[in-house]
């Protein structure tokens, strides 16, 4: 069994939801023959505290323009964008949009250091996606540097942990070995999806898209350049290793309260 998957690397717009949606799909107008793509955190907008002035509800015309994505290339599509809840609060909600259905899940950790726990609401539940015949766990960002809350586990097991980032050039570093270590800790896939350029607080991002096996081996990165790439994961690969290497056997019970 395998998932394709493609990543799309790409600058945004900032602050330009209509720039950005016309952008993305004509570069996915060129995609062929994939089960998902994963676009980049907040890939409306760039990373804007401005969530009053940008927020969508779950009918409004980014979802409208992910079913059609997702329509015309026969494939789910996922990234994160700023949507108002059923509460009437700002969250940054990871979206995960199939021809029949949509999913999502809103970032747990808020990156404090841009201001983002003053103008969003944290999400509080884990989320598993079974798409394709693999269990997909979505994350957003500064979600990466929290293991515990994404530690596989016999209640929250998946097969691809999926990060969508707005993460600057200049922790590039921190980006790159956790996203390794999130694979080996959890004998799991991980994709991790980040833009590139800078945003509109001159903030500067390198990129380094990521695929990661459940080894540890970096499967694809791609620093600063655009670029569209297509990834073939396997559900062999995956089982073998863990029957081979079973460390979850020996893993400590926890709860995350």
């Amino acid at each position: 069994m395998e998932l394709k998957v493609t990543t799309i690397q790409s600058h945004l717009h900032w602050e330009n939801p209509k720039a950005n949606l016309n952008m993305f799909e004509a570069k996915i107008a060129n995609i062929q023959n994939t089960d998902l793509i994963v676009l980049p955190e907040m890939f409306t907008t760039g990373f804007t505290m401005n969530a009053k002035l940008f927020a969508e509800t779950m009918q409004g015309e980014t979802i409208d323009w992910m079913k059609k994505q997702a329509q015309n290339k026969n494939a789910a599509i996922c990234g994160s964008a700023i949507i108002k809840n059923d509460e009437g609060n700002y969250v940054n909600r990871f979206l995960f949009v199939t021809q029949d259905e949509i999913h999502y899940y809103d970032k747990a950790h808020l990156f404090r250091m841009g201001d983002e726990n003053n103008h969003y609401v944290k999400g509080n539940i884990q989320k598993i996606i079974t798409y394709k015949g693999f269990n997909i766990a979505p994350m957003v960002c500064y979600d990466l540097r929290f293991p515990v809350w994404m530690r596989r586990t016999e209640t929250f097991n998946y097969d691809v942990l999926i990060f969508v980032a707005n993460w600057p050039q200049r922790r590039a570093e921190h980006w790159k070995a956790l996203l390794t270590a999130r694979a080996i800790e959890n004998q799991a896939y991980v994709v991790g999806v980040n833009r590139i350029g800078n945003d509109g607080n001159s903030i500067l991002h390198s990129g380094d898209t990521s695929v990661i096996s459940p080894l540890g081996e970096i499967l694809y990165r791609k620093t600063e350049e655009e670029d569209i790439k297509t990834h073939t994961l396997s559900k062999s690969v995956l089982t073998d290793y863990r029957n081979a290497f079973p460390v979850e056997k020996d893993a400590d019970s926890f709860e995350i309260m």
